[in-house]
């Protein structure tokens, strides 16, 4: 009897043992949920979707391989119409569903406003820290004056991509004056200041001839702006406007038979090559992380194969384009791993400073001030190219790379790390 009470006491322990492990496993089962926050309606809504179907594909690319540890990775989309205080109060819902991932990235003033309440959320919740993961507001300050631990950027910065196509003008001896137009919100402000600052200081021999700011995703006729560049008597524009508010402007410059060259950093993707059209050929350049028609010794089966699938899928009007939701979704698994766990303040500090093998090079997330570091491009769009662009006849032919560790700028970070 005494053998036989012990044998189920034991038993019994094991099994208690097992039922009190029971909740983690099941939580360690549970997806890694990332809430993506951003334009699903309105103007933009295109881009916003292209997001969300670029960030998906590289989920379930990499819930193929078994996820991160062992956790599936799920995308939820929250609209947040492109407003601050739209995006605050999705914010609160992700928090009250426990959700500890945010993306986001269409609309600088979005970016400012999430990081700026994330700082308060984490220091009120500190066990429940909300990590944020931005794949495109490129303003500046959200890796210097307003950097922050929960705060992650895998886009190249506006002065990053500035010093890069600026550096390509100056050589250009035919680029004599310059007219920037740009969207009137955070980025395009800067890269109004950042281009006219660059340009003084690089090629004093440069003139801007015209600086205009408008509305955001209001201007429906660009002519009036068109006719404004041709009065200044421009040879170059840059500006650094996208989505529709890019389309628009290129193809008014193109039915009024402007002849400027562009010089953009979003002209590759979602029915602006199609407004540019033949009559843009050789005019238009972008800067970007990646372009479908890449050197041949750098163009890779692999990303071919990426793109294609990834085309197939979603159709000609949303084709791979944001090639930087690979590498961030590669290095988030990566410093889940390297973590052990999914806990937000853990990853964190595995992303500091981790650098992430990719196809193209190697990218590095700067320790300092949580901006990735990566190979850019300057692309024409030309009838040269391999590969056309949505059946325009004309695609994007690489005139300069620029490695990963040549488009760091210096950062006026001062990283405020949690206790």
């Amino acid at each position: 009897m005494a053998l036989g009470f012990r044998v189920i006491r034991a038993v019994g322990g094991a099994a208690l043992a097992l039922i009190m492990l029971l909740p983690g496993l099941a939580a360690a089962r549970e997806p890694l949920r990332i809430a993506v926050i951003d334009m699903l309606s309105g103007p933009f809504a295109l881009e916003g979707d292209a997001m969300v179907r670029h960030l998906r594909h590289m989920a379930e690319e990499f819930n193929k391989r078994g996820g991160a540890l062992g956790r599936e990775l799920e995308i939820i989309p929250f609209d947040n119409k492109g407003s601050p205080q739209e995006s605050l109060v999705i914010l609160r819902q992700v928090a009250d569903r426990g959700i500890q991932y945010i993306a986001q990235g269409n609309g600088s003033h979005v970016a400012g406003a999430l990081v700026e309440a994330l700082e308060k959320h984490n220091q009120r919740n500190p066990d429940k820290p909300i990590l944020f993961l931005n794949y495109s507001a490129i303003n500046p300050e959200l890796t210097n004056e307003q950097c922050s631990f929960w705060h992650f950027r895998f886009d190249a910065n506006t002065a990053m991509r500035l010093n890069v196509i600026t550096d390509y003008m100056v050589g250009q001896s035919k680029i004599r004056k310059v007219f920037l137009i740009n969207q009137d919100y955070a980025h395009g402000q800067q890269v109004s200041s950042l281009t006219k600052e660059m340009l003084a200081r690089k090629a004093p021999g440069i003139e801007i001839v015209g600086d205009v700011l408008h509305p955001i995703g209001k201007v429906k006729d660009f002519a009036p702006y068109i006719a404004r560049i041709r009065a200044a008597g421009a040879d170059t524009v840059v500006t650094g406007n996208w989505g529709n508010d890019l389309s628009l402007l290129v193809k008014a410059g193109a039915e009024a038979g402007l002849n400027v060259g562009y010089y953009t950093f979003y002209a590759g993707g979602f029915g602006v090559p199609t407004a540019i059209g033949e009559a843009g050929g050789d005019q238009v350049y972008q800067v970007t992380e990646w372009h479908r028609d890449l050197p041949m010794e750098e163009n890779k089966p692999e990303l071919a194969q990426l793109a294609d699938v990834f085309t197939r899928q979603n159709g000609e009007r949303i084709p791979w384009y944001f090639h930087r939701t690979s590498t961030l979704m590669g290095m988030l698994v990566r410093a889940v791993e390297q973590a052990g766990t999914a806990e937000p303040r853990k990853v964190a500090e595995a992303l500091e400073g981790l650098s992430y093998p990719t196809a193209l090079g190697v990218a590095r997330m700067r320790a300092e001030d949580h901006q990735l570091l990566q190979p850019l491009y300057i692309s024409r769009f030309s009838k040269a190219a391999r590969y056309e662009a949505e059946h325009s006849g004309l695609g994007w032919v690489t005139v300069e790379r620029v490695p990963a560790e040549q488009t760091a700028l210096p950062t006026s970070c001062q990283m405020k790390r949690p206790e």
